[in-house]
């Protein structure tokens, strides 16, 4: 049986673009690649999970359409298409072509009125129509054969609207009411007028009492007051939202389904678009690659997750060199003369590439399976090292030597895992090291940062990936152990080449982009010191978290019999839709509640605050959710990552991840552990030191707030500051004009919420909804906040012109971060980037000044012999296990470090506490 897939190429443009929008897909070419990598992704989904018969892509036209004629106002109040996507579309149209899937572009029609002719057309010739957007006014065209093949908010699927779903979602008698429904509501995203006044559910009521907009205009006399009046002031203004909202069904355009048909694309075209893009993963999964294909068939994609990489490009159209176009000098080095021939050699370079092979991702629990090196482009050894203990560490100490070597420059891809890995067997990797994935992200932060990625970018050159080896994740999938040195050892041997020519061609990048003094002086210093907080682990104390666990399950299910009480009915709390249902469906705690696109009721947690006052209901259902995360991400999920062997939580920080250059934490997430209410709180009396030790903890006191008075140089706010003020207080004493002793806990609140949004670039509605105030009030707290601080605001806008001007931004250690929006012409794009204008050297800076301060108290432990340790790094603050005689010194250290790491105008304070666990001492 036929099926005709017609796709609006706009709408899923559009939202494909938008999808990524905090954190945009850019390639190393500076390209936003977000709205072809969505588009294409949809595409492909549709192809492989629906497989038509036949497809087309509508575009709206160049010029205005009949409607700009009849309506110069039609969809002028749109803000003007982000340059990005107007990069994107003749990228996406190459695409289309090289995938042979036609164009469809009528001049002086939009996409909907050539997707609606040929949908009825193909609707009444019996073939099964499918038309894909989120747009709502395709409804109208719904009938036996003609359905919406509609995208759900974010990545949640499709929903398929037939004529009995979009009855049932308008509370219409026919589709074809659609057109009366938003002839009368209006659609701003349109700029359809409608009826002022009227909403979505006074227009259901209207339509479905008078059947259409001709019949309630001949009939107002039926109706009655203020509704009367609205329809009767606004007939022509309705008549013609009609005419807007109304898709044409009678463009000129004939139904050619053999020009439909699907096809095969043009491969090699097609894997040129994906390589200029650097769509690696693309080529794999849309061209039809056999080994793929059938895999391919059963996958279930979410709709804008970036493809992951599978690892089997075997296409004669890939223009990347390989292993098997590339003369190298790979030596599997497996008996006892080579392995000294070898030391020999090494020991003679004052560089040597390096990479482990093991059992393991985790370093802590790693075996080592194999040692490669590398100290000269296309040549390297790989030394296979067997299971048993003692004759691993005999062939590994015959190289110990130059591992621990000064002299020797060490090279590495994330080589804080091999340092871990080695360390387990009694090796302490020394001397300068160069981390080429810690180069590239001081390059590029936003982009990744992985070695085959940086290998096909930098060096056109594509790598052996790991799943050919050891097959893909999942239960089948083996260990590097189970392999024959044989099988491993080009593998092995081209991590440890790779690693060396990206080191040779990042390096001078780092100069170029201003990065040098950062990779040297901060990045890699840190990253030994980070490895040893890894290795140390910390301890964590079961039974207090046992406890925890049993007292907050049960105020849980306390609060869960309430809940059905007040809610009259038993339903999952866990459930959105659920809880909306309840909430606003059956208990009506508010006249309008927000819905998602897809008519659901949106329960998000920011939503619900605003609502507490509405009904009790409200607190306890947050409650409900904030007890119920609380117990599954940590109380109960702590004890769960307890290393076995040693009894500690090996958490891994994370220097190449976030943007703004401050540390990320995984397995647990450390930075995500609540500070706020006693729950939170308790989680952190579980985090005890070691046995006969203290927990000390010290934390910047307002960093980022101080960072902001040095850099905009305000001098009420450096006064402040210099005279040990409480900031916040000092902010509302400013702004209401009142002494420091007669400001109010509100006002300070309130100033405090305006001192941390300020940073982040809050806007009057955003201010209002935090503090639940008024528009005016806030507008006018930001108004006596730049009053208060006029250097802040000037810091501001000079942020936003720097980065206008250059295109980045920096910090004061010279973090850059880009911003390629910041001169887009629409305000939502660009609004972003004028936020990250004047936060990321805020935060940049703050995140800098931390990491000089633990690589300084780290070198002092050293030098003075202290035997404490540095455990935890979270945010601002820093944690320690420290041996009771050293408690003194310890603390000296710590403040003296975190206190001068960066001269500032202001002074750089650091608060401090002892206690048995990290609840008492922070």
């Amino acid at each position: 049986m036929n099926k005709l897939f017609l796709i609006d190429a706009y709408a899923l443009i559009y939202r494909s673009y938008y999808a990524f929008i905090k954190n945009p897909r850019i390639n190393s070419k500076g390209l936003n690649t977000s709205a072809v990598m969505g588009f294409v992704n949809t595409v492909n989904e549709v192809m492989t999970k629906e497989k038509p018969t036949h497809i087309g892509v509508a575009f709206d036209p160049a010029g205005p359409t009949f409607r700009h004629e009849a309506y110069p106002e039609y969809k002028a109040q749109r803000e003007a298409c982000p340059e990005d996507i107007k990069k994107s579309v003749p990228i996406i149209k190459d695409i289309l072509k090289a995938m042979r899937i036609p164009i469809l572009e009528m001049p002086g029609y939009e996409a909907d009125d050539v997707i609606g002719t040929l949908a009825t057309k193909a609707g009444q010739a019996g073939v099964a129509t499918y038309m894909l957007t989120p747009d709502k006014d395709y409804g109208q065209l719904v009938s036996s054969n003609v359905f919406m093949y509609r995208p759900r908010y974010g990545d949640a699927g499709y929903e398929v609207l037939g004529e009995k779903e979009v009855e049932a979602k308008y509370g219409i008698p026919t589709p074809l009411q659609v057109i009366d429904l938003l002839g009368l509501m209006g659609d701003s995203s349109d700029n359809i007028p409608g009826c002022p006044g009227v909403g979505e559910k006074t227009a259901v009521k209207l339509i479905s009492e008078f059947g259409s907009i001709e019949q309630l205009l001949a009939g107002t006399d039926r109706l009655k007051g203020a509704l009367k009046k609205k329809i009767e002031d606004n007939r022509r203004q309705i008549k013609f939202s009609k005419f807007l909202a109304t898709i044409k069904t009678d463009v000129p355009v004939e139904l050619n389904l053999d020009a439909l048909l699907v096809s095969e694309p043009d491969e090699e075209k097609l894997k040129k678009i994906f390589d200029e893009l650097e769509f690696k993963s693309f080529a794999d999964r849309i061209l039809k690659k056999t080994e793929n294909k059938s895999k391919t068939q059963n996958q279930q994609l979410d709709l804008f997750a970036e493809i992951p990489n599978n690892g089997s490009e075997t296409s004669e159209f890939s223009n990347f060199e390989s292993l098997k176009t590339t003369s190298h000098e790979y030596k599997l080095v497996d008996n006892e003369d080579d392995l000294l021939n070898l030391f020999d050699f090494l020991r003679t370079n004052k560089i040597l590439s390096l990479d482990t092979e093991t059992t393991s991702t985790v370093a802590i629990d790693a075996e080592l399976v194999g040692l490669s090196f590398s100290v000269e482009e296309k040549k390297a050894f790989y030394v296979p090292i067997p299971a048993e203990r003692e004759e691993a560490k005999r062939i590994v100490n015959i190289f110990k030597p130059i591992y621990e070597d000064p002299e020797i420059l060490k090279v590495g891809q994330n080589i804080k895992y091999d340092l871990e890995v080695l360390a387990n067997y009694g090796v302490h990797l020394a001397g300068p090291m160069f981390d080429t994935m810690i180069a590239h992200y001081l390059i590029q932060p936003e982009l990744r940062h992985n070695m085959d990625y940086m290998a096909e970018i930098y060096l056109h050159y594509r790598t052996i990936h790991i799943d050919e080896l050891i097959g893909p994740k999942g239960k089948g999938q083996k260990s590097m152990r189970d392999l024959a040195p044989a099988d491993v050892y080009e593998y092995a041997a081209e991590d440890a080449d790779i690693t060396l020519r990206l080191k040779n061609v990042l390096e001078p990048e780092l100069k170029k982009y201003g990065a040098d003094r950062l990779f040297y002086e901060i990045e890699m210093p840190l990253m030994p010191v980070l490895a040893e907080m890894e290795m140390q682990g910390v301890r964590i104390d079961t039974a207090s978290l046992g406890e925890t666990s049993k007292v907050l399950t049960a105020r849980m299910e306390e609060i869960e019999q309430r809940i059905y009480e007040l809610a009259g009915e038993q339903f999952n709390i866990a459930s959105p839709k659920q809880v909306g249902d309840v909430l606003f469906g059956k208990m009506k705690i508010v006249d309008k509640p927000k819905k998602t696109k897809t008519g659901q009721f949106v329960t998000s947690e920011d939503v619900l605050q605003t609502l507490k006052g509405k009904h009790e209901i409200v607190a306890d259902i947050l409650e409900h959710r904030g007890l119920k995360k609380l117990l599954g991400t940590y109380v109960d999920a702590l004890p769960k990552l307890i290393n076995p062997r040693t009894g500690h939580i090996h958490t891994s920080f994370n220097q190449t991840v976030t943007a703004t250059g401050r540390l990320s934490s995984s397995d647990p997430n450390l930075q995500n552990i609540p500070v706020r209410g006693e729950d939170g709180k308790e989680i952190r009396r579980a985090f005890v030191p070691e046995p006969g030790c203290l927990f000390f903890s010290a934390d910047y006191s307002q960093i980022e707030l101080r960072v902001m008075a040095h850099l905009s140089d305000d001098a009420n706010m450096k006064e402040a500051f210099r005279e040990g003020h409480d900031i916040h207080a000092a902010t509302a004493a400013k702004i209401y004009k009142e002494t420091m002793d007669n400001v109010t806990r509100d006002q300070r609140t309130k100033a405090k919420r305006a001192n941390f949004g300020i940073i982040y670039g809050i806007t009057v509605f955003g201010l209002a909804e935090r503090l639940d105030i008024s528009r005016d009030e806030a507008r006018q707290l930001i108004d006596g906040y730049f009053e208060t601080f006029p250097a802040v605001h000037e810091y501001m806008e000079q942020a936003k012109e720097t980065a206008r001007t250059r295109g980045y931004v920096e910090t004061l250690f010279g973090r850059r971060r880009y911003l390629a929006d910041i001169n887009s012409r629409n305000a939502t794009v660009r609004g972003f980037a004028e936020r990250n204008a004047i936060n990321a050297p805020i935060q940049g800076t703050a995140a800098d000044i931390i990491k000089v301060a633990m690589i300084r108290i780290a070198r002092r432990f050293r030098e003075e012999n202290i035997r404490s340790k540095m455990i935890l790094q979270v945010h601002d603050e820093l944690n320690f296990s420290v041996i009771p005689e050293e408690r003194e010194l310890v603390e000296r250290i710590v403040l003296e470090e975190m206190q001068n790491a960066c001269p500032m105008s202001v002074p750089l304070t650091a608060d401090c506490g002892w206690g048995e666990n990290w609840l008492e001492a922070h």
